[in-house]
């Protein structure tokens, strides 16, 4: 059997149609190079090893019951692999023709680089920082927290951590490259023993880089080819909270390495955590803006309706103040995260509406308990009118300017491609009316050459394709055209760079394009149904329920739970535990191999309303992702009910 020149491992989770795209991609890149490529499934629920596996044979499948990690997944792609190379390879990416030949090559002349990489994409066309970066020293990690590489990015001093002041179009030895595309040398990862499983996500390539340069392996940085790497694909599709792993991957790779400077630890927490307040900010200023601008309203409306009361901006007695502006902002902010309107990533007038709504009861029903503070019903009547009216209006004005210049605004579409795809796109537009897709045309491949595609434009020629993007000022390109080589694609992203066109791919399956492109397009999410559990308003009640249950049983009930429990003492260790919070009194199932899961395990359970011994791993998988994607108060009283019917039947 011929020696294995490159063992291509890669971990998956949830993004089976980038992963068609990648190991389509791995076809076109292999040439005369003898390959073997190992998919780890980190228990995807998307059906990808069941859909690739067929159509693609000779890949490994390794398909795995529970998500351990991006690590732990690539480790057992490690033990699997016999070639002379390992490419540790992400699925959202895409290989030109030459990049496996040309990174064997280049090893293959310099055997004292260990780990290399090469030039990568983003989906628009530019360069990502990531995929060639320096070691997180102290003054490096410095420089990247507090904004100094952001400042001076063509610094030495500054821009150690991602090198921003070197060449991206020159091959030179760096620290550490990017986990999406490190190929390496099969002796150094077995030398290494693979990536630290400590690690979850995020770190451990930086953290292999590290381990390797410190046995004296070279880390290099190959520009003569490129791969595009649409980064975060699978944390879109998923729960992990991926801003938490990052930051706490940094910490992790600090404490390991740096652990003797005390000076340096402190500074750095400080910096991870500034970091993480502004990650966090930057993730939800829209909706904290919405709170801003509520309160604003509500308190300028108080003060307008005393004006109108009493011709005073402040007419209620002095010791009503400050306490009046904090009850009713409180009592606001409240009132709008139980309807939703709060935190939920979906605004809207009647949302809004409704809180006002309970913000005047709450408020008028407050008034009979603290007679001091009953001055006016009527002012409240009026402050709560104004407030709605203000509210209402600043949310017309903001949805408008998104329409007209924001991320909502009709993005300018390019279809590339006139086969059977194509059509399928153009067909599935108006089940999407509305929402903000402009097809401007369609580009033809070879020789198509009707002015007419499906009653679209035809604009012109693929080989045209970056000058149709400037002139036309195009957001998204979709490709549709299996014909097309991945050098020529890889070539035209990177001529539209400077425009910062995205780049879709959907050249296999229908269901695949009416959704996800679509959706990426848009911005929204068009068919899968949320977790509503994660919703803030439902963990604000489901933790206030746990801890009120917990107290009632723990002090109240306790004879009870004495009496009815097998083994009164674990009862009670569970019910301190979920008075820590480190268990729910209804949630998950959750067996004792598990250790990766999404919620908290429950005393009780949808699965515990039958036998749960007696169901399959994959029937307790479906009734949790049901229990999350349906989450209310009302499912968990309802859990309660047929729990005690089932346990007094079963006595």
């Amino acid at each position: 059997m011929p020696e294995i020149d490159i063992s291509i491992v890669i971990v998956n989770y949830n993004v089976k149609d980038f992963l068609h795209k990648c190991l389509s991609s791995i076809q076109s890149s292999s040439g005369n190079l003898n390959i073997e490529t190992i998919v780890v499934d980190n228990d995807s629920k998307d059906g990808s090893v069941e859909y690739l596996q067929p159509r693609f044979p000779e890949v490994k499948f390794i398909a795995l019951k529970e998500n351990i990690g991006f690590g732990k997944a690539n480790n057992l792609g490690f033990n699997e692999s016999s070639g002379k190379y390992i490419l540790i390879l992400n699925p959202d990416t895409i290989l030109e023709e030459r990049t496996l030949s040309v990174m064997f090559e280049y090893m293959e002349r310099n055997p004292e680089t260990g780990i290399a990489g090469c030039k990568v994409l983003n989906p628009d066309g530019t360069f990502q920082l990531a995929c060639r970066r320096g070691f997180p020293t102290p003054w490096a990690a410095f420089s990247k927290l507090f904004g100094l590489q952001k400042l001076f990015p063509k610094s030495k001093l500054f821009a150690r951590y991602n090198q921003t002041f070197l060449p991206t179009d020159k091959t030179y030895n760096i620290d550490a490259v990017i986990g999406a595309f490190m190929f390496c040398r099969k002796e150094v990862i077995d030398e290494l023993k693979g990536f630290d499983p400590d690690f979850f996500m995020y770190g451990e390539d930086i953290d292999l880089c590290f381990r390797a340069d410190k046995l004296g392996w070279k880390v290099s940085y190959v520009h003569e080819t490129s791969i595009v790497h649409y980064k975060g694909e699978s944390t879109k599709r998923s729960s992990v909270n991926e801003v938490k792993h990052f930051y706490n991957a940094m910490e992790i790779f600090v404490q390991k390495h740096y652990s003797k400077s005390s000076v340096f630890l402190l500074i750095l927490k400080i910096g991870i955590y500034l970091r993480q307040f502004f990650a966090y900010f930057e993730k939800f200023y829209k909706e904290l803006l919405f709170i801003f601008i509520d309160v604003a309203v509500i308190n300028s409306a108080l003060l307008i309706s005393s004006k109108i009361w009493r011709d005073e901006y402040f007419a209620f007695p002095d010791y009503a103040y400050p306490i009046v502006f904090i009850v009713i902002t409180l009592t606001l902010i409240i009132s709008m995260l139980f309807t939703g309107e709060y935190l939920e990533k979906k605004h809207s007038i009647k949302k809004m509406f409704s809180g006002y709504l309970l913000t005047f009861f709450i408020i008028s029903s407050l008034t009979y308990f603290f007679k001091e503070f009953a001055f006016s019903r009527g002012v409240v009547l009026l402050t709560i009118g104004i407030s709605i009216v203000g509210s209402a209006l600043l949310r017309v004005i903001i949805s408008l300017y998104e329409r007209s210049y924001g991320k909502f605004s009709d993005r300018k579409v390019l279809l590339v491609g006139t086969g059977d795809q194509a059509r399928y796109f153009i067909d599935s537009l108006p089940e999407y009316a509305g929402k903000n897709i402009d097809l401007v045309g369609v580009v033809s491949v070879g020789s198509y050459l009707e002015q007419h595609f499906q009653n679209q434009p035809v604009v012109g020629d693929f080989e045209y394709l970056p000058k149709l993007i400037s002139e036309m000022r195009i957001n998204d390109v979709v490709i549709t055209d299996n014909s097309i080589s991945y050098g020529d694609l890889l070539s035209k992203i990177s001529d539209s760079s400077h425009t910062n066109t995205r780049f879709h791919f959907a050249s296999e399956y229908n269901e695949f394009l009416a959704s996800k492109i679509i959706s990426d397009i848009t911005g929204e999410i068009l068919h899968d149904k949320e977790y509503d559990f994660f919703i803030l308003k439902n963990r604000i009640f489901k933790r206030l329920s746990d801890i009120i249950g917990a107290i009632v049983l723990l002090t109240i009930a306790s004879p009870i739970i004495a009496l009815w429990s097998r083994n009164s003492a674990e009862a009670f260790k569970n019910l301190t535990m979920v008075l820590k919070g480190k268990k729910s009194l209804i949630g998950l199932y959750v067996r004792a191999n598990r250790k990766n899961y999404v919620g908290k395990q429950g005393l009780i359970s949808l699965a515990h309303i039958s036998n749960p011994e007696r169901l399959t791993e994959q029937a307790i998988e479906n009734l949790n992702d049901y229990y999350l994607k349906n989450y209310t108060l009302g499912l968990d009283l309802d859990i309660v009910i047929k729990y005690l019917f089932r346990k007094r039947r079963g006595k």
